[in-house]
C-alpha cells in the first residue's frame, strides 16, 4: 500500500508539471472504500445487473475474455469502478478506450436505479514503439479495430515499447530511433500516431528536420498535410522519428525540470523498478 501511495504521489507530480492546476482535487481509493455507503453501491450495480452482463465489462481489467480460469473476486472490479464513479457523483467520466465498457455498464446502472447517469469521454491509446511486433492473440474486445488498439496500447512492463514522461532527452532520442515505423505507412505506425496526437494538439505544428539535399527542414501546420507527403515518401522514417522525439523532449520538459527540483518521488519510484 505504501508502494501504491508513492506510486500516486508521484502522479501528481507529473500532473502538475505537466499544467493541471494545483486546485485539481485528487481522490484516494482508500478514501472511497472506507465509507459505508460506497459498498452499499457496489452491491446495488451488482444487483442491478446480470452476470453476463458483467463480464463483457472485465476486458477493463485487461484481461482475456475467454479465460477461463478468472478468480471470481475480479468480477467485483467493474461494480467498484462503477460505484467510484457515483460516489464520487462524477459529471464525465474520463478515460481511454479501453474503459468504455464500464463507462457503458454505469450509464446502463444508471438508468435501472435512477441515478444520474454520467457524460462518458475516451481518449485514443497511444500504441507500443515496438507496433504490430508486440501484437499478441489475445481478445480483449469484440471489436475487431478496437481489439488491435488495446492489444497492441502502450505499456510501462514492455520497456522498450514504452515512453515515460521523466524519460532524459537521450532515452526519447534512443527509444524513438528504435521505433517501429514503416515507411509510406501511417495507420500502422506508432510514431505517426503520437505526431497526430500529442505533438500537433501540444504545439500547433511539426517541424521535420531534413538534410538540404533532400528538401531541408519543412514544417507541417496540418497532420493531414505531414501524412500526405509520408505517404508519397516525401518524409523518411528517420526523419519523422527524430522530430517527434524532439517534440516530446519540448512537451515534456516541465516534467524533468520538476523532478530536477523535487527528486525524491522520482528516486523511490526509480527504486521500486530495480526491486521488482
Amino acid at each position: 500500500m505504501e508502494n501504491i501511495r508513492t506510486c500516486g504521489e508521484y502522479l501528481k507530480q507529473c500532473f502538475t508539471a505537466l499544467g493541471i492546476p494545483p486546485k485539481a482535487r485528487y481522490v484516494w481509493a482508500s478514501d472511497l472504500t472506507a465509507r459505508p455507503e460506497y459498498w452499499e453501491k457496489v452491491i446495488r450495480v451488482g444487483k442491478s445487473v446480470n452476470v453476463n452482463r458483467i463480464w463483457r465489462a472485465l476486458p477493463i481489467m485487461g484481461r482475456e475474455m475467454n479465460q477461463n480460469d478468472l478468480e471470481a473476486a475480479s468480477t467485483f472490479y467493474p461494480c467498484m469502478q462503477v460505484a467510484d464513479i457515483f460516489q464520487m457523483e462524477l459529471d464525465v467520466a474520463c478515460a481511454g478506450m479501453d474503459q468504455r465498457k464500464a463507462h457503458a455498464l454505469a450509464r446502463d446502472v444508471a438508468d435501472k436505479l435512477g441515478w444520474r447517469k454520467p457524460t462518458s469521454l475516451h481518449t485514443h491509446l497511444l500504441p507500443g514503439l515496438a507496433g504490430m511486433k508486440r501484437m499478441n492473440t489475445a481478445r480483449f474486445d469484440e471489436n475487431q479495430e478496437l481489439n488491435m488498439e488495446i492489444t497492441s496500447k502502450m505499456s510501462k512492463s514492455v520497456a522498450e515499447s514504452g515512453l515515460i514522461v521523466h524519460d532524459e532527452p537521450e532515452n526519447i532520442r534512443k527509444k524513438l530511433r528504435s521505433a517501429y515505423c514503416p515507411g509510406k505507412d501511417t495507420e500502422n505506425n506508432p510514431v505517426m500516431e503520437i505526431a497526430r496526437y500529442v505533438i500537433f494538439p501540444w504545439q500547433g505544428t511539426i517541424t521535420i528536420e531534413r538534410p538540404n539535399k533532400y528538401g531541408g527542414p519543412i514544417t507541417f501546420a496540418e497532420v493531414k498535410e505531414l501524412e500526405q507527403q509520408y505517404r508519397i515518401g516525401k518524409v523518411h522514417p528517420l526523419d519523422l522519428k527524430n522530430s517527434v522525439a524532439e517534440g516530446l523532449i519540448k512537451i515534456l520538459e516541465p516534467v524533468r525540470d520538476e523532478f530536477r527540483q523535487h527528486p525524491q518521488l522520482l528516486r523511490k519510484i526509480e527504486q521500486m523498478d530495480i526491486t521488482r
